[in-house]
């Protein structure tokens, strides 16, 4: 997952207005969004290789997405899985904020990750790059391959089109995933530097990626009303376009 924005407890109707691009090489093996059959109370794709997931939530109200934190000049490895951070959450019985005490212990064993957890007791960022883990408070956010709200331009981009939309008490499905869909690079002039090559740089700036290898595998939008009533979308891609759109309905614990 590589790029999100979210509008939390800004909208009359909405508690969590919450758009995320998952970029990945188009030969990793992952299953889109479902409920998982060994943890039926989890709805999540999953990353087939390491059987994590980078988004999810589960029908006790839980909401869990991960990004990397994308830094060429050190590169990790032999680490464990971010996308264990995720589904070790939505599977176990441990509330976000005790879940994120725990996990400062350990946070330093797994790659570079940005982190997002919430439930019943509020919504959560933590991150194994710096800062420290924070509660968030109402407002529009943005996270992708650097620490939360970092300014790159493409993230600047998608949360000024967020709080645009949200202005609106009408939200609008087709208006939301058109913010992610959006396949402008930014300037040279402006890109950030993250140690990756010059041409790696240019394509990863755009909201959404496309190329023959890499690219912007699926756009979920993730709407839960202040009652707890929560609607799911993901439209999955390729190099070609459009896969798949598969839809969900639940009615959860709302966040806190």
């Amino acid at each position: 997952m590589c790029l999100i924005t979210f509008a939390y407890k800004t909208h009359p109707k909405y508690s969590l207005i919450l758009l995320a691009n998952r970029d990945e090489f188009y030969q990793r093996a992952s299953q889109t969004m479902h409920f998982w059959p060994d943890q039926s109370h989890v709805l999540a794709g999953r990353d087939l290789e390491q059987m994590g997931t980078w988004l999810g939530i589960n029908k006790e109200g839980k909401f869990s997405a991960v990004t990397n934190f994308r830094d060429g000049n050190n590169m990790t490895k032999s680490k464990k899985s971010r996308g264990e951070l995720t589904a070790n959450f939505l599977t176990g019985s441990t509330d976000a904020k005790s879940y994120l005490a725990q996990l400062e212990k350990e946070k330093s064993q797994y790659g570079d990750f940005n982190l997002l957890t919430g439930d019943k007791t509020g919504l959560y960022y933590c991150s194994n790059r710096g800062g420290q883990t924070q509660q968030l408070q109402p407002g529009v956010y943005g996270m992708s391959n650097a620490l939360l709200d970092t300014p790159w331009p493409k993230l600047t981009q998608v949360k000024q089109a967020l709080s645009d939309t949200i202005e609106n008490e009408i939200i609008s499905e087709q208006v939301l995933f058109e913010i992610m869909l959006n396949d402008q690079r930014a300037a040279d002039e402006i890109l950030p530097d993250t140690g990756v090559p010059f041409e790696w740089e240019r394509l990863l700036s755009s909201s959404f990626i496309r190329s023959e290898t890499y690219g912007t595998r699926a756009i979920t939008l993730l709407l839960q009303g202040l009652d707890g009533r929560t609607t799911v979308i993901e439209q999955g891609y390729d190099y070609n376009g459009l896969l798949e759109r598969s839809e969900y309905q639940l009615t959860l614990p709302a966040l806190g």
